[in-house]
């Protein structure tokens, strides 16, 4: 037969390098990793054309004699492990043995090293597997490798190389997530010889956050500590106003590594569920350390996916850390009016002359309103012509109002937000959006403890009926342990039709029919994807907004009154079920700035 031929060692190394290699960024992480595993304190990085042309990576490290420079290219050679008994226990950035041995199979390669109490340095050059001998040379401690013409004997690799703009895009968030990794080593990078960063070690996390993304970001995170049964967990995260379009920056790192992991993810999505809007994503920087016999970081090839011990005590502790760090703060959304003094007179300038303006109206119509509200709301009520006579009886919460002290504390402004003075400035509130919030951690809270727990329910008196289509009549049926758990009693009622018996007192101003329909939308989009707590709570969320006081409907000194102390006693009062912003806090000192008065 003889048909199964033993492949030569260069064709191994460049199937390997097919694996390891995708593109000149995973030349330098491997290439900057076997730097940082030789102790190397300041790292250099040169591209030239994206990578395509030349990646020279220059470092202080511990360097290699001739011997380590002779095996240093052979296929599974590594200087950080000496027995199958290491792969327990790795904490070293490389292992594995193929990243010089790949990158020099699809390139020209050389490499000079010197070992710090060495007379000479060593010099040797790689092209394309074809290796030259060793030559003595001179230069600094430490190791300088230049890999260039990437994949230039594989064409058919070389053409799926992009751009040079999409090459360097690619290297620079390599190169971010080793400097957020290793914040004490010194790190500069230069692409065609400009310099795009110059990264001073010692200067801790935020710093380096702050000067490979920006000040703003920087100083916008919150930072959070534990240590738990050998996990120790630091971490910066931004505000739920500060999420961005996607998950580019969530950045997670175990024991100076960077990983992607889908349970990681996942935590930090449910940690900030209800918070955030649903479109926008965290922002968040974690860093891991546990014991490195607790995880398998040999599950693939770049090293960036690990296999932990015990998935589920990491998922519980960051979905637990973060979800409490939110809790614990104001997340009440700062208002900034950004236009800076130093614009000249145009288009800034006029948009700060009418948001001045604006301002300065408000408090001006604020007096007179105080004194209209006095007079309507409490000396004469009743002749507010927009006013039902159950809204006089009651407010939206369905209790009777209590006489209100006398002087107007709040007003409404578009009959949407209500406006209330706080002790360093003042609060905007969407009232929709904080009544949802109520109602939704009412609902929540009646609902909590077992899957027992049920809403009350009132039968009405005159059963509200309904069509559904074949398909979702199975839909119905398979729900009616929600539904019973919701207060909601649904029967047939005829060919095609069912009636809706029973609803929870709780949402007596909603419209049967229309939340029933809602409802049944709900799961046949999201019945599959969620499980079944995800599913109640999205089913709650629809209950929350249809329940809440909508924008556009006026509301009494009582019924604000009522929104802002509940606003104090609930949790997550700073977003509405679906994330959006409730609050907007207004400070002195920004006012103050606005009208020159510092």
């Amino acid at each position: 037969m003889g048909q199964i031929k033993v492949l030569d060692q260069n064709t191994v190394n460049m199937i390997a390098a097919g694996e390891v290699i995708e593109r000149p960024a995973s030349v330098i992480k491997e290439l900057v990793e076997n730097s940082i595993d030789a102790g190397a304190t300041d790292i250099t990085i040169h591209i030239e054309d994206g990578g395509k042309r030349l990646i020279r990576v220059i470092d202080n490290g511990c360097g290699m004699d001739a011997e380590d420079l002779s095996v240093a290219f052979e296929a599974h050679a590594t200087s950080k492990l000496k027995s199958s008994a290491d792969l327990l226990n790795i904490s070293t950035m490389g292992f594995r043995g193929e990243a010089l041995a790949s990158i020099a199979s699809v390139a020209n390669v050389s490499i000079v090293s010197k070992c710090p109490d060495a007379i000479e340095a060593y010099k040797v050059e790689v092209d394309c597997g074809s290796k030259d001998e060793i030559k003595p040379c001179s230069a600094n401690a430490g190791t300088t490798i230049e890999v260039r013409n990437l994949f230039y004997k594989l064409p058919a690799r070389r053409k799926f190389l992009r751009t040079a703009n999409t090459e360097i895009s690619h290297i620079v968030e390599q190169f971010a997530r080793i400097a957020l990794a290793h914040i004490n080593i010194s790190m500069a990078l230069f692409h065609n010889d400009k310099e795009l960063y110059r990264l001073a070690g010692g200067l801790g996390t935020r710093g380096r956050i702050g000067s490979l993304f920006s000040a703003d970001l920087m100083d916008s995170l919150l930072e959070l500590n534990s240590t738990e049964k050998n996990l120790e967990v630091s971490a910066l995260l931004c505000r739920p106003e500060n999420g961005r379009a996607n998950t580019k920056f969530q950045y997670f790192f175990l024991n100076g590594r960077y990983i992607r992991d889908k349970i990681l993810s996942h935590a930090v999505r449910e940690a900030y569920r209800g918070m955030i809007e649903p479109n926008r994503y965290p922002v968040i920087f974690i860093f891991f350390r546990m014991p490195s016999q607790d995880f398998d970081v040999n599950v693939h090839p770049t090293k960036i996916e690990v296999r932990f011990d015990n998935p589920n005590l990491i998922y519980s502790q960051v979905l637990g850390l973060v979800r409490e760090k939110l809790l614990s703060i104001d997340l009440d959304t700062k208002a900034k009016l950004p236009i800076a003094d130093n614009v000249s007179l145009g288009q800034g300038q006029e948009a700060k002359q009418q948001i001045v303006e604006a301002i300065s109206g408000f408090f001006d119509r604020s007096k007179s309103a105080a004194v209209s509200q006095q007079h309507l709301d409490f000396s004469n009520i009743t002749k507010r012509s927009d006013f039902s006579a159950a809204r006089q009886r009651e407010d939206f919460y369905g209790n009777t109002p209590s006489q209100s002290p006398a002087g107007a504390e709040y007003f409404q402004i578009h009959d949407s937000y209500i406006i209330a003075q706080v002790e360093d400035g003042f609060l905007i509130v969407d009232q929709h959006a904080l009544h949802e919030r109520i109602i939704y951690e009412d609902l929540c809270r009646r609902l909590a403890g077992n899957e027992a727990a049920k809403l009350q329910s009132q039968k009405l008196l005159i059963p509200e009926t309904f069509e559904i289509n074949p398909a979702r009549r199975e839909t119905l049926s398979s729900a009616v342990e929600l539904l019973d758990r919701l207060g909601i009693t649904i029967e047939p009622f005829g060919p095609g039709l069912w009636a809706i018996q029973s609803f929870p007192t709780m949402l007596a101003k909603v419209k049967p029919v229309d939340f029933v329909t809602d409802f049944l939308d709900i799961l046949a989009d999201s019945a599959e994807k969620l499980d079944a707590e995800r599913l109640l709570h999205k089913v709650l969320d629809m209950a929350a907004c249809k329940a809440a006081v909508k924008a556009g409907q006026k509301l009494n000194q009582v019924e604000m009154r009522q929104l802002l102390t509940d606003k104090e006693a609930i949790e997550r009062a700073s977003r509405c079920p679906h994330g959006r912003p409730t609050t907007i806090r207004f400070s002195l000192a920004e006012l103050e700035k606005q009208f020159k008065r510092t």
